[in-house]
């Protein structure tokens, strides 16, 4: 820094310089840091630190089921949890998080906050600090269970897009709505309310959604461009691997994708293993692509046990398992795990065959695994 920039920055007040700096992302805030070491200081003050930028890293996203702040479960012990990521977002502790996709947040504000039968929803980037709120959709005043999905990746396209499925409790009636930013809302008034969505299990690759349905088949989304002209993408269904029929019953699996592949991953009937699949897009069949040792990870086999699933049946009916797949990142060759015995969140290392704690209290929250994306969101198109 030259000395004419050096005299300018000394004369602005600390409170001026840290307002100016906690509207950079982390990335440039660490460059400004190097630039003048005085600033370096800010990071170290209780109060200034509250306003500065946060590091942005890998981890899991989560929020409790009181509804409160979205924090960030970093995968660096040194990190810990991170508090307050999407703090840049207009009223964000109204905000409910609903999914996480290669690096893109989407949440909708609570009902409390908006007018009744309006549902809005926002897609954020932690790391950028940018945030858009999608126009409003209505939702109607009998019970529905709404699944919304998330799909963005910035090697594919710049845009994201939006499924929200209203699916009627009592009716035959569903909906299905999709938004893109670089259209508008598109309804499918006729959605087959047989098809219901399961909000955990979602991937979207190379432009196709796959999201997982409680009928235990898999939802197929592709060509999703053609929402740019107006019209709906096709969608179609295919099995899941005949193998996790049984155990699909009573949990849900999880995908993931290596190498351009998609996985499905699920825990094999006594619980010894979880048995990757990866799908032939071509013949839409499924392979196995390998089996995971439980065994070794938990240095036990004792997990499943069955019980009447409560509801006074057969007592050897209702199949449970000591742990449960949270997410699936075989890119990093790690997989998520809840350890339902000492109530513990996990990670697993494949290739390392190391089990190591994220997490000493786990709870069932919806858990997403979140990776930074550095990418801007695309400009708002308008809608004439």
């Amino acid at each position: 820094m030259d000395l004419h920039k050096e005299v300018t920055a000394a004369r602005l007040t600390d409170d001026l310089v840290v307002d100016i700096l906690s509207r950079l992302t982390y990335k440039s805030f660490c460059r400004c840091k190097c630039a003048y070491k005085a600033w370096s200081a800010f990071s170290a003050d209780p109060d200034y630190c509250k306003k500065l930028p946060k590091k942005v890293t890998t981890g899991l996203l989560y929020q409790g089921h009181n509804k409160s702040a979205i924090p960030l479960v970093s995968l660096s012990q040194d990190d810990g949890e991170i508090d307050g990521i999407l703090s840049d977002v207009p009223q964000y502790e109204h905000l409910e998080f609903l999914d996480c996709c290669n690096g893109l947040v989407l949440c909708k504000y609570r009902s409390s906050y908006t007018s009744p039968g309006i549902c809005r929803f926002v897609v954020c980037n932690p790391a950028t600090r940018e945030w858009r709120i999608l126009p409003d959709t209505h939702v109607g005043t009998d019970s529905r269970r709404d699944a919304t999905i998330l799909a963005f990746d910035p090697s594919w396209s710049p845009h994201f897009y939006v499924f929200n499925f209203n699916q009627h409790y009592h009716s035959p009636m569903s909906k299905l709505e999709i938004f893109s930013d670089g259209s508008m809302w598109l309804v499918d008034d006729k959605w087959d309310s047989y098809v219901s969505v399961c909000w955990r299990s979602h991937l979207f690759l190379d432009g196709v959604l796959y999201a997982e349905t409680t009928g235990q088949d898999v939802l197929v989304f592709g060509a999703l461009k053609l929402m740019r002209d107006g019209k709906l993408p096709y969608h179609q269904i295919i099995e899941k691997p005949s193998d996790t029929f049984y155990v699909g019953t009573f949990t849900h699996g999880c995908f993931g994708k290596s190498l351009g592949n998609l996985h499905y991953a699920m825990p094999d009937v006594s619980g010894h293993s979880i048995v990757i699949w990866t799908l032939d897009e071509y013949a839409h069949d499924w392979y196995v692509k390998c089996h995971i040792s439980m065994t070794d990870a938990f240095g036990r086999d004792d997990f499943v046990y069955y019980d009447n699933g409560g509801d006074g049946g057969d007592l050897h009916w209702f199949w449970n398992c000591d742990y449960w797949i949270l997410a699936l990142n075989l890119e990093r060759d790690l997989v998520f795990l809840s350890d339902q015995k000492t109530n513990k969140l996990l990670s697993y290392n494949i290739s390392t065959r190391e089990l190591n704690e994220i997490r000493d209290h786990f709870e069932w929250f919806q858990y997403h695994v979140y990776v930074p994306c550095y990418s801007k969101l695309p400009a708002q198109e308008s809608s004439v």
